[in-house]
Formats: C-alpha cells, structure tokens, sequence
C-alpha cells in the first residue's frame, strides 16, 4: 500500500477514512483475486483488524469481502470465457478458482447462468 495511501486510511478526523480503507480493501483484491482469499493477509497488508475491515466494507459497499473477491474473479472468468479457445474449466482455473466445479458454483450464483450458458448467450460477441 503506497504512503498515501496508508495515511488515508490511519488519519481519522482526515476526509472519510473508511471510504478509503474500502477501497484499500478493493486495490488489494482486484491485485490479488487469483489467490485465494484471506482476510488474514489483506487486514495485515491495510494493518488494521480483520473485524474492523469487514464491518467497514460491508457498510461502505454493502457487499461483504468474499462477495467482492467472487464477483471479481467471475468478472475474469466472463472476460475468459469469450475466448473460445479456453476450456471452461481453463477460464476458471485462469480466473483463480481451484475446481471447475467450485467455479460453476460459484459463477451460476453471481450471475444466474452457468459458465457454459453464459458462453453460449454471449458468442455473438467474440
């Protein structure tokens, strides 16, 4: 986390420091979506407690942290997806999840279609 950054966050009384904290959190996990997620790592990359940061994101986005880390990992896979040369469980692989089964979950939930489906729905687009 840049100087500036970490300053923004740490200064209360200085501008909305929960905002920034938030988007602290989003920085670290559109930078590290492929991993899996640990709240462990990103509280102690921002340095703040991992409770504080989950409350401060949920009120901040309405979304918890899990949530954010999904949706940007299903936002790669779509963007994989149109690639026809990938496999779907190559998208998802690609995209950070550990089995295509988790991913054809985990994908379905976000956005009411399977990775297949989605591919199909979309193919005008490649």
């Amino acid at each position: 986390m840049s100087e500036d950054m970490r300053r923004a966050v740490h200064s209360p009384g200085k501008g909305d420091s929960g905002r920034a904290l938030a988007e602290a959190a989003k920085a670290y996990i559109d930078a590290h979506s492929a991993e899996k997620f640990s709240l462990q790592a990103l509280s102690d990359s921002l340095f703040v407690n991992g409770s504080y940061l989950l409350r401060v994101f949920k009120a901040r986005t309405g979304h918890t942290l899990l949530w954010y880390h999904n949706h940007v990992r299903c936002e790669k896979a779509k963007a994989l997806l149109l690639d026809s040369d990938r496999s779907i469980s190559q998208a998802g692989e690609e995209a950070g999840f550990v089995s295509s089964a988790h991913f054809s979950h985990v994908f379905k939930k976000m956005n009411g279609v399977t990775p297949t489906e989605y591919r199909i729905a979309h193919r005008d687009e490649l």
